[in-house]
């Protein structure tokens, strides 16, 4: 039987990843129409940049804004040739702070869900990203009180997720995680003999997808949508 189900909380529950397109856009915007460049065309391909170093930045600030926003800088000095100004630095942390003022937005069908799985299983939530800025968003997302446990690790990995089952005494056999990310929420969950429902959301950041092995394929379902997922995980329990 399932004993508790765990949900990831970025376009899982709530939007998120269209905050970091619209701030590509406004980064893009101070760039081009940047003074300081002095002729010094900015790359056509400056999306591909800023993707490139926040990946690398990974290892060093993590996920979320802050890490984003550190890699935002870093292009610039690199694509100006270090001619960015301290006025256009200072346009670019706005569009973090920007971010981090954003509403919460809940996804189709989410509250609901969680009301209904919430009746006759613990609910648990596990993100990543900047701790404060995602306890923030908890908080004000106005669905905290449906979950026993709210988790924001560094990173999703099967060793993370194993320790914060283990110290909440789940044991991982009975444990189901519900999330966007194949990468981050699903496979991770699958290498310690749990199970996932994955729900593809199309505004996810592309480094978040991967391939599902075959031999994870028959302890993963996919879901159209938050809506199935209350009947998806009854039908996992009932088949258990």
């Amino acid at each position: 039987m399932i004993q508790t189900i765990g949900f990831d909380a970025d376009d899982t529950l709530w939007q998120n990843e269209h905050l970091y397109a619209d701030a590509r856009r406004k980064y893009d915007a101070i760039l081009r129409s940047s003074a300081s460049v002095n002729g010094h065309g900015i790359p056509a391909n400056l999306d591909d940049i800023v993707h490139e170093i926040e990946v690398g930045n990974l290892p060093y600030y993590g996920y979320g804004i802050t890490s984003f926003v550190m890699s935002l800088i870093e292009t610039a000095i690199r694509v100006t040739d270090g001619r960015i100004t301290g006025r256009e630095l200072g346009e670019i942390q706005d569009i973090a702070k920007q971010m981090v003022a954003a509403e919460v937005e809940l996804l189709d069908a989410v509250e609901e869900t969680l009301a209904d799985l919430s009746a006759d299983y613990p609910l648990i939530l596990i993100t990543k990203g900047d701790l404060l800025h995602q306890q923030k968003k908890v908080a004000r997302s106005g669905i905290e009180h449906y979950f026993v446990h709210v988790e924001v690790v560094s990173e999703k990995s099967p060793e993370s997720y194993a320790q914060v089952l283990r110290r909440l005494d789940i044991i991982p056999e009975r444990f189901v995680m519900v999330g966007n990310s194949m990468r981050s929420d699903i496979l991770p969950v699958t290498a310690l003999g749990g199970r996932g429902i994955y729900v593809p959301n199309d505004q996810t950041w592309h480094f978040e997808n991967a391939d599902l092995p075959e031999d994870a394929a028959e302890s993963v379902i996919e879901a159209n949508g938050m809506r199935e997922v209350p009947a998806l995980i009854r039908r996992l329990d009932s088949d258990s």
